[in-house]
């Protein structure tokens, strides 16, 4: 994941999860380990897009909603793709059956959050950063891929509660996703957000 969209997913996760709308640059440049310029660049596009008001000494979250659009029609979820393969077994299996340490998102993660699913679905999407134990599990296996391992960045990690990704992250994978039943799962996000 690029680090603009590691800073607008720190947005989001303090606004939607803490209730916090006020920020300042520095703060996330030294909290992310990012340069001061990298941010400033971030945020200058939600500014234009109404998204926060960039004020003299800090930076106001205006409209959550444009910012978690904005950063879905800029993920690529392709591009972080480690590993992926075909396991015949019922999705409860496999999620019951990998290892910890593991991050979950998309479907997954919204039916541990709200112990609710919207629609069935057939993939399990997680993020990991140790993929070797996946792969000894779930040996690769030709057909279509029901279980897709992401590239956990080194900043998710702190923002996981109960091996879930946050809401922001979780909207945005499932936003990039072309399933018809992302759409459901994604429109029942969206109210519980708002």
């Amino acid at each position: 994941m690029k680090k603009t969209e590691i800073i607008y997913r720190e947005i989001l996760f303090d606004a939607i999860e803490n209730k916090r709308n006020k920020f300042t640059q520095l703060e996330l440049s030294k909290k992310l380990n990012v340069s001061l310029s990298t941010v400033n660049n971030a945020l200058k596009i939600l500014d234009k897009i109404g998204g926060i008001n960039i004020e003299k000494r800090c930076f106001i979250i205006r409209d959550i909603e444009k910012i978690l659009i904005f950063w879905a029609t800029k993920r690529n979820l392709d591009k972080d793709i480690i590993y992926k393969t075909n396991i015949s077994l019922p999705i409860q299996n496999i999620e019951k059956n990998l290892p910890s340490g593991i991050i979950y998102t998309a479907y997954s993660a919204y039916k541990f959050k709200f112990d609710d699913v919207p629609a069935d679905y057939s993939e399990v999407i997680i993020y990991s950063n140790n993929p070797d134990e996946i792969k000894a599990r779930f040996p690769l296996k030709k057909g279509h891929a029901n279980l897709v391992v992401l590239n956990q960045d080194k900043e998710m990690g702190r923002l996981v509660d109960n091996n879930i990704a946050p809401l922001a992250q979780i909207y945005v994978d499932l936003w990039n996703l072309g399933t018809w039943y992302a759409k459901e799962f994604l429109n029942a996000l969206e109210q519980k957000v708002k």
